[in-house]
């Protein structure tokens, strides 16, 4: 049997969300063929990364403009989708998994996302649908500005329906099949966590000579930008009383220039060799305030075996534990106190102990398996 995933972008590894569609791909090619149908958006073609999974199939549709579109869109907002969603939903890519699902080869259909769900709408009344959901979107949103997503009350109808006609929805955590399980009860959950090709990563290994903080994020996502300024305006001031030297370096795209005019501040933007600036960091840090599933940025520093510091919200998805696998401090006071012991002293087997979590919990191995069961 082969799988068909449906996606409402061209597959590249340019997001977050992008690693999460990856991740599963990756591990559910380790099982046989794959089908990936997508719709062109955002990129020419496929990236190197996705063509390259071992028994993968690629199929494209072009999304249409002008009047079918805009019936599309239409139809998408009278079924209750909100309008930033509503804009994505392609009829091309809905008869396109109707071509694709008919095959008698066809095994399980997955949804990635909620536009790419409320496309294959018609699909999931004929033959069982899965949902993927990056976000239980919203469990968070009201705290963001949410806006073309509607009110939070209609937020949750549409979640609510995505839920209802999907024959598994595949959660990113724990939380989320929770919020899932309070909005709509019978709703059928698998719990699919954010992973990272381990493998691939060659881990740090020897502590960086100077007090170095990484922070890899996409930072035009408001809760990084939150995050940012809580380390700018109450982290850093408290650690820099202790340790004068230390430096925070900005990694990821999103940044037009660095938010800070103290030169301790580098905003190093999208790099190529993530590896090397990794080894030039003493410790990462997640400073998430608010925000749903669980952060792969958070699970890329552990496989880097780098020692992870997090604020609560940021570790409430995963399977991590204070003091063991990361250190997980709530507050400016104990975030820079945190960080400043570790930037003061190092911590090694905190690293060690962090890859260790990710081969076992977070890798596209352990996700292979899980799926297959």
């Amino acid at each position: 049997m082969k799988d068909l995933l449906v996606v409402t972008h061209t597959p590249v590894l340019g997001s977050g969300k992008a690693v999460r569609t990856y991740g599963i791909a990756r591990a559910l090619a380790t099982q046989g063929e794959l089908a990936l149908l997508y719709a062109r958006f955002g990129a020419a073609e496929p990236d190197a990364a996705f063509r390259a999974i071992p028994g993968i199939e690629l199929h494209e549709v072009v999304p249409s403009r002008g009047a079918g579109r805009l019936l599309a869109y239409g139809a998408a907002r009278a079924s209750g989708v909100p309008d930033a969603l509503a804009r994505g939903v392609s009829p091309e890519l809905a008869r396109g998994a109707r071509r694709l699902a008919a095959d008698p080869e066809c095994g399980r259909v997955i949804a990635d996302g909620p536009i790419a769900a409320a496309a294959l709408a018609r699909l999931a009344r004929k033959r069982p649908v899965i949902y993927n959901a990056h976000n239980f979107e919203s469990g968070f949103r009201h705290d963001l500005d949410a806006s073309g997503l509607g009110s939070p009350r209609a937020l949750q109808r549409f979640e609510r329906g995505l839920l209802e006609r999907a024959a598994e929805s595949w959660m990113v955590s724990e939380a989320d099949m929770e919020a899932a399980r309070e909005l709509y009860p019978t709703a059928r959950l698998r719990y699919v966590p954010n992973v990272v090709d381990v493998r691939a990563i060659r881990p740090v290994r020897e502590p960086a000579p100077e007090p170095n903080t990484i922070f890899v994020a996409n930072f035009a996502y408001e809760p990084n930008r939150n995050g940012l300024a809580f380390l700018l305006s109450e982290v850093f001031p408290r650690v820099w009383s202790q340790l004068p030297d230390a430096r925070l370096m900005l990694v990821g795209a999103g940044l037009d220039r660095s938010p800070s005019a103290d030169p301790r501040v580098q905003a190093l933007g999208f790099v190529d060799d993530l590896a090397g600036v990794y080894a030039r960091a003493r410790v990462a840090v997640v400073p998430l305030l608010q925000g749903g599933g669980t952060p792969l940025k958070l699970i890329e520093a552990l496989a880097y075996g780098l020692p992870v510091l997090a604020t609560p919200r940021a570790v409430a998805g995963l399977d991590v534990h204070d003091g063991a696998d990361c250190i997980v401090a709530e507050g400016a006071d104990a975030f820079a106190s945190a960080l400043a012991e570790i930037l003061g002293g190092g911590a090694p087997e905190l690293g060690l102990r962090g890859r260790k979590l990710a081969e076992e919990r977070y890798s596209i191995e352990a996700l292979s398996a899980l799926l297959a069961s």
